[in-house]
């Protein structure tokens, strides 16, 4: 089991997510909650076509971390 980092962006009329370390590997919802499950299952089934087709599958390097600044 592994632990891949996933960027999710506002887009205005809903929400987009990507992961880094797993290009073309996209997703799209209406909430966080959605997002969050429907980036697992695009993640396993980007990991099992990636393995179908004889693609080593990258490791998780990416870390997300937030800072706070003054506005």
């Amino acid at each position: 089991m592994s632990d891949y980092a996933i960027v999710i962006e506002d887009v205005g009329s809903n929400l987009a997510a990507y992961v880094p370390d797993l290009p073309g590997c996209v997703g799209a919802a209406d909430t966080i909650e959605e997002i969050e499950v429907l980036m697992r299952d695009a993640i396993e089934f980007h990991i099992e076509g990636m393995l179908l087709h004889g693609e080593q599958v990258p490791p998780p390097t990416t870390r997300v971390s937030t800072v706070r600044v003054a506005s």
